[in-house]
């Protein structure tokens, strides 16, 4: 198996599993319960939140476990327009993820002015355009920190300098950053920031929130004290755990795993620009996370590539994994100025800890015969192109 769907989601890392395994069969206790083994829970959960801080170049009283990225993002958002009544004004940009693509949407129909802010042709935001759209009315930003479907990277930096101005609060959401290109969440100057256990190999169901002290936040759900009285609910213990480990074992990997994936992207990448013609990259040229590599094979479909290529076990994304099961052409690749044709041509390759040599090997390998069958079976025409 190729697996090349990294941004999607990662293969669990086996000292993740191992680590998950062990608490599962010595710890059932509920956190929240006084008693020693109710205190064993608590205690590991605290540890993650060492490591996870520890990872982010935060504090521990920073950091808030939630149930994955997407929650996060919600509570980032909503908890901070909820904690400013009086700021009905939200600012984000044309190609956030669908957790706060469509949490602006439901603020819009809660009478919220909404702002969606333009990017450039490589995915870059307008930084005029979001310096006109901020006022001082704007509760909040929320700018991603790196895209998930063309791996640009935002300048962070100049659009918290830019809301701060105005008095607005920033959130950013790295959850396709983290663990790949360096950054200190407190450096960073951002209010909020998003990120999930299950992109650094960790598992699926739990997330976190880094909150910078002083931040006015509410809760959006209610209940129990759990996590300092800010997400009600008996804690996801093991997924914690699993966090944890994932974090903690981190910057053991991040230095080689950074410098031989990226010769890994750039290998596969020259190999299809050499080996396909009329293909397209998507993204901009430098500044994006370079484990990302999103290409319009220009006159195929790409449910047909990524079809073909599962039938010899390699597995790549027509685009985001949270938007696949719709028919509607890919919002980022529509907002960077993509024609419709271009962009349902679309396929997304993300590398991860566990790809090698073998893996570019084999799909340079197999790649551009699929392209070339399919291109002959088409009716496609190289000079529309």
């Amino acid at each position: 198996m190729v697996y090349l769907d990294n941004n999607a989601t990662t293969p669990i890392d086996p000292a993740v599993a191992d680590k998950m395994t062990g608490f599962l069969r010595e710890h059932f206790g509920n956190p929240s319960s006084l008693y020693p083994i109710g205190r064993a829970g608590k205690e590991m959960i605290n540890e993650a939140r060492d490591y996870v801080a520890a990872a982010l170049g935060a504090s521990k009283a920073s950091i808030y476990f939630t149930g994955s990225g997407t929650e996060s993002d919600n509570q980032a958002i909503l908890g901070v327009l909820d904690a400013l009544p009086d700021k009905r004004e939200f600012v984000t940009t044309t190609i956030e993820h669908p957790a706060v693509q469509e949490t602006a949407v439901y603020l819009e129909g809660k009478g919220y002015r909404v702002t969606y802010v333009p990017v450039d042709a490589t995915g870059t935001i307008d930084l005029n355009a979001l310096r006109d759209a901020v006022t001082p009315q704007t509760a909040l930003v929320s700018v991603m920190h790196a895209n998930n479907e063309i791996g640009t990277i935002q300048p962070i930096s100049d659009v918290v300098r830019i809301a701060h101005e105005q008095g607005s609060l920033v959130h950013t959401d790295a959850v396709q950053t983290f663990g790949k290109i360096p950054f200190k969440a407190d450096d960073l100057g951002v209010d909020l920031l998003t990120v999930s256990a299950h992109k650094i190999y960790g598992p699926k169901g739990v997330g976190a929130l880094y909150v910078r002290k002083g931040t006015p936040l509410k809760p959006f759900l209610h209940g129990g004290h759990q996590e300092r009285g800010m997400r009600a609910g008996t804690e996801n213990t093991i997924g914690i755990v699993g966090f944890g480990e994932a974090a903690r074992i981190l910057p053991l990997h991040f230095e080689a795993d950074r410098v031989r994936l990226t010769l890994l992207a750039d290998r596969l990448k020259a190999g299809l620009e050499s080996a396909v013609p009329k293909i397209h990259f998507n993204g901009h040229p430098e500044r994006r996370v370079k484990t990302t590599l999103s290409y319009a094979f220009l006159g195929l479909e790409s449910e047909a590539i990524l079809l073909s290529l599962a039938t010899k076990a390699i597995y790549v994304s027509t685009g985001s994994a949270c938007s696949e099961d719709s028919d509607d052409v890919s919002h980022v690749l529509t907002a960077i100025g993509l024609r419709p044709e271009f962009a349902r041509s679309t396929v997304r390759m993300s590398l991860g800890r566990f790809n090698t040599e073998e893996d570019v090997d084999t799909t340079l390998r197999e790649l551009p015969e699929i392209v070339a069958k399919l291109r002959k079976i088409s009716a496609w025409d190289p000079d529309e192109f």
